[in-house]
């Protein structure tokens, strides 16, 4: 067959996820690199979701999600943000959060129209944004602080902008916006006319005693603002493909008639379980954020035992090293280094900005702490064995 593919999609190399995983798996090393839980979530939940699946129906839910679901997505607005949201109409179930975020882009997006990414950026938006024929327009977070400028959000704006796209907290950074960076976010939007995308689906696993802050609370944003959660994140369950998009009626509609003609509807026993998880008291929520925060720490301290310098993680469940503290400044050569020497895998920052970027920095690590503990402790040993002989390859 000669006929050419999408280069959208043939174009690209394979994710860096699968990638890294399968590295790890030839050469028997710990997987710190593709960020999924080594211990699934609350015993209830999967109970749940096994006995609805047992006595079934197993016949498709509604496209929009089943009502119970999408009542507690509701009610999980105004219990952690103080939304009022109207289940019926403003509310979209979807089977994980990425095909929500293939449905917005498709929903929004046409051939003409411009998107503006925040770099470094979560690795699926790009090519669902291109997918479209819409085009990117970049603006580079610095490190090691990562905060966004307001002048460079306003060059990247032009009268084609039609959306911006936001995740907080940030995979990979584990950044947490601030205040002043999510007002920057929503000035732009309402003088623009703009539709914000929020990727929050780490909105759970804020650390430090921090909250985390929903961009749809600012004045005159819900209006232009969807926000994109994940049963899989929240309560360590990401094979269950379950997310949840929350926005004003027009914007729900527009990713209701995307999502029917791409996932359709997602299994209504799993999204019965979700319902019932969503539902879990605060404690819940207090342990989740307490173990996953304890997991962080451990990490940190091993890997700065190991020589690295660690850059702050406010969020999420991934930790970011800064490699040239261990001599080394090719993040993609680094982690193949360790994966296949040390025996522990990371994946390499660089991964996460656009190839069109030639300047994205070169000498960052992320690693997944969502792991038991003795795995973090054994994974911190590798590394410091390893680097205290040089790292000898």
């Amino acid at each position: 067959m000669t006929r050419a593919l999408n280069p959208v999609f043939a174009n690209r190399p394979q994710s860096i996820f699968p990638t890294m995983s399968a590295l790890a798996r030839a050469h028997d090393a710990i997987n710190l690199g593709q960020g999924f839980p080594d211990e699934d979530g609350p015993q209830e939940i999967r109970d749940l979701a096994a006995r609805a699946i047992a006595s079934g129906p197993n016949q498709y839910a509604p496209v929009e999600g089943i009502a119970e679901l999408r009542e507690a997505v509701a009610a999980d607005n105004k219990r952690f943000y103080g939304l009022d949201i109207d289940a019926q109409t403003e509310t979209l179930v979807t089977s994980g959060a990425t095909e929500a975020l293939a449905a917005a882009f498709l929903g929004f997006l046409a051939p003409g129209d411009e998107a503006v990414l925040l770099a470094p950026f979560y690795e699926c938006y790009a090519p669902q944004i291109e997918a479209t024929g819409a085009t990117i327009r970049f603006v580079t977070l610095t490190p090691p602080q990562w905060r966004l400028d307001a002048a460079a959000l306003e060059r990247a704006i032009t009268e084609k902008t039609k959306l911006i796209v936001i995740n907080t907290p940030h995979n990979p950074l584990g950044k947490v916006m601030s205040r002043e960076e999510l007002e920057m976010i929503a000035d732009a939007a309402r003088r623009h006319d703009l539709i914000v995308v929020c990727d929050e689906v780490y909105e759970h696993l804020v650390f430090d005693g921090a909250a985390h802050s929903t961009l749809m609370t600012l004045p005159d944003m819900f209006e232009r603002t969807i926000r994109i959660g994940s049963a899989g994140k929240t309560f360590s369950v990401t094979g269950f493909r379950i997310g949840y998009v929350t926005g004003p009626a027009d914007l729900i509609t527009g990713v209701m008639k995307a999502h029917q003609h791409l996932a359709y509807t997602s299994p209504a026993p799993l999204q019965q379980a979700v319902a019932f998880g969503l539902a879990l008291g605060d404690a819940y929520y207090e342990k989740f954020v307490a173990d996953m925060q304890a997991k962080r720490d451990l990490l940190a301290e091993g890997l700065r035992a190991a020589g690295f310098d660690v850059l702050p993680c406010a969020g999420t469940y991934f930790i970011t090293v800064d490699i040239t503290s261990v001599g080394r400044d090719d993040d993609a050569a680094f982690c193949r280094e360790i994966t296949e020497h040390a025996k522990v895998a990371a994946v390499p920052l660089s991964a996460f900005y656009h190839p069109s970027i030639t300047d994205a920095p070169r000498n960052y690590a992320r690693f997944c702490f969502c792991k038991r503990a003795e795995v973090l402790t054994e994974a911190a040993r590798r590394l410091a064995a390893y680097f205290s002989e040089g790292g000898k390859r």
